[in-house]
This record gives structure tokens, sequence and C-alpha cells, in this order.
């Protein structure tokens, strides 16, 4: 379902949502305004494969999905997450489009297209990669500017050219990149990651299907559930909780609130 036919014929409760990201009140678009969206919505609303893990199909219909992760304080996998984000961003005013991406495996080897959806948003005469459904990555946008690196609060930044095709995000640490997903700025339908949003619920070789998993941005650190783990990091310092295997709800009711 295409998000901007969506939100032409669909009203959005934005201020349910403004308040499920702990914004009290929003001005017009600006690139401040980018950033607070993002930093609360990362800290606000877990990346999470829950319902994929009990069999609950995830359909690409923004009502649904905007009731389970405002109504019912969910998270969710990539497409819901940056689908509704978009359709957020739209309904405050801001030129944004979705993207594929494609990422690497532990072998370098790049995935599919539209395994990943990201976004691209302009304001003040940039363009900013928005991104709120990849788990662990950059806190802020990251400015669509080649070949310089650029400062985070969850790390350091660069976009690069991956090929003629491609461009690329690498996370540097201690002078060395690592290579992250690539993209084209090609603006994509939500219908057209229908398929790939399908295949990581039930294919076998999904890795989403391989760990249970919910994890969330803190400031200075981040909190993972994950299997039997509960991980917990502030700066430097890695707290980790080993648990037994039926015990999985009860750390997410007391870690992140959620009742399944």
């Amino acid at each position: 379902m295409n998000t901007e036919k969506e939100s032409n014929s669909i009203t959005m409760d934005k201020q349910a949502y403004l308040d499920r990201i702990k914004i009290e009140s929003v001005t017009a678009p600006s690139r401040a305004l980018l950033f607070q969206l993002q930093q609360q919505h990362l800290l606000h609303v877990p990346f999470e494969n829950l319902d994929i893990h009990h069999q609950r199909p995830i359909r690409l219909a923004l009502p649904a999905i905007f009731q389970k992760i405002v109504g019912n304080r969910r998270g969710g996998f990539c497409y819901e997450l940056n689908g509704l984000f978009c359709w957020l961003l739209r309904e405050l005013g801001f030129a944004v489009e979705m993207i594929s991406a494609r990422v690497p495996d532990n072998n370098g080897v790049y995935s599919p297209e539209f395994d990943h959806l990201a976004l691209l948003v302009k304001v003040e005469g940039k363009t900013f990669l928005a991104d709120v459904g990849f788990g662990k990555f950059s806190f802020q946008p990251i400015e669509l500017l080649i070949g310089q690196a650029q400062q985070d609060p969850f790390g350091q930044f660069i976009i690069v050219q991956h090929d003629e095709d491609y461009l690329r995000i690498d996370t540097i640490s201690q002078g060395v990149a690592t290579p992250g997903y690539i993209f084209k700025t090609q603006a994509r339908a939500y219908e057209e990651f229908a398929g790939m949003c399908h295949y990581h619920q039930t294919d076998p070789n999904s890795h989403f299907l391989r760990n249970k998993l919910i994890t969330i941005a803190q400031l200075g650190g981040r909190m993972t559930l994950i299997n039997r783990q509960l991980k917990i990091t502030r700066g430097d310092s890695v707290e980790e909780t080993e648990f037994a295997e039926g015990e999985f709800e009860q750390y997410l009711e007391q870690y992140f609130g959620i009742v399944l």
C-alpha cells in the first residue's frame, strides 16, 4: 500500500504519535525538528521482531502499524518503523521519500533490493538519510555528503560511492571504516517492499527468524533483549544477564513494558 496514497485518504492522529515519542509540540519543518524527531523516536520506540516469532503476520498497512506502534506502544522492524515515520514526516510537512537499501552479511555479500527501507528527507536545502528502523545505527540523520565524515552521538559515519550505481554508509571506529548498507537515491513506493517484508517473516534463510530480538537506544547506551540474554550498555560498561528459556516475556515486561 502506498504511503502517499494512504496519507491522502486517512487522517493520522499526529499528536498521539508525538506523545508516543515524548514531543509536546512541533514547529514548521526544519533541520532541528527532523533531528529531534529521529532522536526521540529512537529513544522511545524499540526495534523488534517479536510478531514474527509469534506468527503474527506483518503487512504494509499503515493504520494497523500505527495501532501497533502508537496505540499498543510496541516497536517493529524497518518496514514498520520507517514506513510509519515517513507518514509522520509527510504529515508534518517534510519532503521525504522511501528508498531501498541492501545490507551486507558477514562475508560482505549484499542482500537483495528492498531488504531494508530507509528515508531521504529534504529540508533547508539539504538532503538527509533518516533511519529509525535499523537497530544500532546513527542517532541523528546523516547529511547526504559524499566522502565527508560526520560525527554523531552514536559514532562517526561517512557516505561513500560504493560503485557507479550505489552509495554506501560506513561506520568509522578508531580510524577504520566498516562498510554498512548500500542504497540508491531513487524514490520507492511502499508496496515495493511487500515481497521482502513477507520473505523476512517466512523464509528459513531470513535472519529475523534466527533470533527473537528487541532493542532500544538509550542516552549513552542501549538495552537489548535477545533470546535468553539481556544486554545493557552504558558508555564502555556492558552488563549481561542470562536467563531461562521461558523467561523472555517476563524480562520483556520488566524492561520494555510490553506484554504480548
